[in-house]
């Protein structure tokens, strides 16, 4: 027998499977069920599913907080970026590992999930319980794919659905407004050129002048800059996708040749000596603080009566007016670094169905009136009469 079920007092019965570890010693898995026998029945047989699929299923009392740590440190660490282990960590410790952490690995639930997910809800948004939701899920898959668990308990969770931000872009009016009031500003030149190129916040800081060719009117975006924990790092982008040749027009290639002008002008007077590797945007040869750029764009968005923008809008901007210009989705999924599309498509779904009036006053012009009925009739008639007469 590979396996068996014995009570251990009201709703309470042992599991017990022999199986052999990675070292082809023989091992006994034993594991406490609560509830129905008919539950220990279902886990027994999930065990031993496990055991027929080749995977191991190691002995021991791990909790949640420790297999999600050595998840972060073992798994997330060596596989993404630092941006992203700092903000799985931070979900992890701050909220998975207090609500769930003593729980056994084994023994968790998604009973307990769920009630942690009702009860987090009340305190933070939607959007923000699904992102733990994700983690912990990514997490438990690990683990079922280490051996550690037979299947991930959050696939029998419902998670609660995130409401999406509302997405505000600017129309024309309001883009020149907004480049008006922004004009004497030191983040103009960078404003102006995200309009300009639905580049993120990020790819735009990390600019270089190398990355910029003027005679071909093209951006490499090659790294990017974000801010850990204080302190401002370079990256590579994070995607294939992102790392990409994004097109300017001749507006925006005569204005960065007016920036670089300057940018040399002024390292002049200072002394130094002006680089391709200097940055495109900067504040006296330093790289711009992400927060504050975000901090000053609110105060000139405010400024220009347009309350609530932020300055990845200028992004999802750029996206609209290039839709409602009529540039192909291929052509703007790829400038804005999308991994797909369709996935353009989705995010810009509700621009592209407010052009459908306009679509069909086009499609208006390009195709004749129709017949109606009775001048289709009437002209069968007068066909047959001749035949008939003839």
């Amino acid at each position: 027998m590979r396996g068996h079920i014995r009570s251990r007092g009201k709703n309470s019965w042992q599991l017990q499977i022999y199986t052999a570890g990675p070292d082809g010693k023989p091992r006994r898995h034993i594991e406490t069920v609560r509830g129905r026998k008919g539950d220990a029945q279902r886990r027994l047989t999930e065990l031993l599913s496990s055991l027929d699929k080749g995977v191991y299923m190691p002995p021991g009392r791990v909790t949640v907080a420790e297999h999600l740590r050595n998840w972060l440190d073992g798994y997330v660490k060596t596989n993404c970026s630092v941006r992203t282990l700092d903000g799985y960590t931070s979900i992890v410790e701050k909220h998975l590992i207090p609500a769930l952490g003593n729980i056994q690995l084994k023994q968790l639930q998604p009973a307990a999930i769920q009630h942690y997910y009702g009860q987090a809800c009340a305190t933070l948004s939607r959007r923000t319980v699904h992102h733990q939701h994700r983690v912990l899920s990514q997490s438990l898959k690990y683990a079922v794919r280490q051996g550690y668990l037979g299947r991930n308990p959050c696939d029998m969770v419902d998670a609660p659905s995130p409401k999406g931000k509302k997405m505000r872009t600017l129309t024309p009016g309001e883009v020149e407004i907004l480049l008006e009031t922004a004009a004497p500003s030191l983040y103009y030149p960078v404003i102006y050129t995200a309009l300009n190129s639905g580049m993120r916040q990020a790819e735009l800081l990390g600019l270089r002048w190398r990355d910029v060719d003027l005679t071909l009117l093209s951006i490499s975006v090659s790294q990017v800059l974000y801010k850990r924990r204080g302190v401002c790092e370079f990256k590579e982008p994070k995607t294939s996708h992102s790392r990409r040749r994004v097109a300017m027009t001749p507006k925006l290639a005569i204005y960065l040749r007016e920036v670089l002008q300057d940018q040399q002008d002024l390292f002049q007077s200072l002394g130094r000596r002006h680089t391709d590797d200097d940055l495109v945007f900067n504040v006296a040869g330093k790289p711009i603080d992400p927060n504050v750029l975000s901090h000053a764009f609110t105060r000139l968005a405010r400024q220009s009566g347009l309350e609530g923008v932020r300055f990845h809008d200028l992004r999802h901007t750029f996206a609209s007016l290039m839709l409602m210009l009529g540039a192909k989705p291929k052509v703007i999924s790829e400038a804005l670094g999308h991994a797909s599309v369709a996935f353009t498509m989705d995010t810009y779904s509700h621009i592209i169905s407010g052009m459908q009036e306009e679509a069909m006053a086009l499609l208006d012009t390009a195709l004749p009136a129709g017949v109606s009925r009775k001048n289709n009739v009437s002209l069968t008639s007068r066909v047959d009469i001749t035949v008939l007469s003839t």
